[in-house]
């Protein structure tokens, strides 16, 4: 290797370690300044990661437009759903967007890049029966059994994101109020109903477990730890083959199922959006599948000058 080759070596380097350094910083800032949560804080982690290291020119306050828009190019190739693409894009807009501020670039080179478009896809909706045979069908007294029927009465009772339910404390439940504060995303806090069978499977839950602390984990796995995530999914899961011989179920169908009946019955979408804990409406909006029909009869008894031939005949 000549002296030439050796200094253009170390100049890469060093602009790669600057790189991972800004990346560094920006993630220090969601965990420090934004308290944004772990697995939000490693989905940035990743994207910007795997841009630095696959499309990012030596320097990173040289990324122009085509730089990032390059890096989407090479994620559809490597056949990357829609949905993370655009979630990395957002990444490196809110990435860039604290470069801005540092005063480190002039613009920011992912705002005007746009992402795939995704297909808006109706949830698969259990009906009100089925989802009941599955919040009944632990009928044992065993503290696991227990545990695992008051998980899936509250998913369904209160449309709990997974994270948000593996995070509760037994002190976020007020029994009396039938409520439950939770910590949805962005560390934003909501209060949710708790119907009245979560709230006794809760109660039985709580029953076989002996001198807690209120503070402690609402579900607890192994050596009274908070439970994992992954455990609830392997609970739904296990549940779904059992009860209706698929492996489909899982935490988020019981949301699904949850905003889909109660918007059914009450057709209020404002309402269902605070439940939720949605942002924009738009996202509770893709919960408002309507059958055509019902449609169609709305319209015909609404509208003044929608009334059927046969109506008008002896006009």
């Amino acid at each position: 290797m000549s002296l030439s080759d050796s200094n253009v070596e170390k100049s890469t380097t060093s602009a790669q370690t600057k790189n991972e350094a800004y990346v560094e910083e920006f993630l220090e800032h969601l965990r420090v300044e934004r308290q944004l949560s772990f697995y939000t804080q490693t989905t940035y982690a990743n994207a910007l990661r795997r841009f630095v290291h696959n499309s990012a020119p030596p320097d990173i306050k040289d990324t122009s437009v085509y730089d990032v828009r390059d890096h989407i190019s090479w994620l559809r190739s490597e056949r990357l759903a829609p949905a993370s693409i655009r979630n990395t894009l957002s990444c490196l807009r809110t990435f860039f967007e604290f470069q801005l501020r540092k005063r480190r670039v002039e613009f920011n080179p992912a705002k005007s890049v746009r992402g795939p478009k995704l297909a808006k896809k109706i949830p698969n909706v259990l009906d009100v029966d089925v989802t009941t045979q599955l919040a009944t069908a632990e009928s044992r007294t065993q503290p696991k059994q227990l545990r695992n029927r008051a998980i899936i009465e509250l998913l369904y009772s209160s449309g709990l994101r997974l994270s948000e339910l593996v995070s509760l404390n037994i002190s976020d439940v007020d029994f009396r109020a039938q409520m439950a504060h939770v910590l949805g995303k962005g560390n934003k806090t909501r209060s949710v109903p708790v119907g009245k069978h979560a709230i006794a499977a809760i109660q039985a839950w709580l029953g076989c477990r002996q001198n807690f602390d209120p503070n402690a984990p609402l579900f607890t796995g192994r050596n009274d730890q908070r439970i994992a995530p992954r455990t609830v999914q392997d609970v739904c899961k296990k549940l779904g083959v059992r009860v209706l011989g698929s492996n489909a179920v899982h935490p988020h169908l019981l949301r699904h199922c949850f905003a889909s009946h109660v918007l059914e019955s009450s057709g209020d979408l404002r309402a269902v959006q605070e439940l939720l804990g949605h942002e924009d409406i738009g996202t509770t909006a893709i919960y408002t599948h309507v059958d055509f029909q019902q449609l169609a009869k709305v319209y015909d008894q609404s509208h003044p000058r929608a009334k059927r031939r046969s109506d008008d005949s002896s006009e």
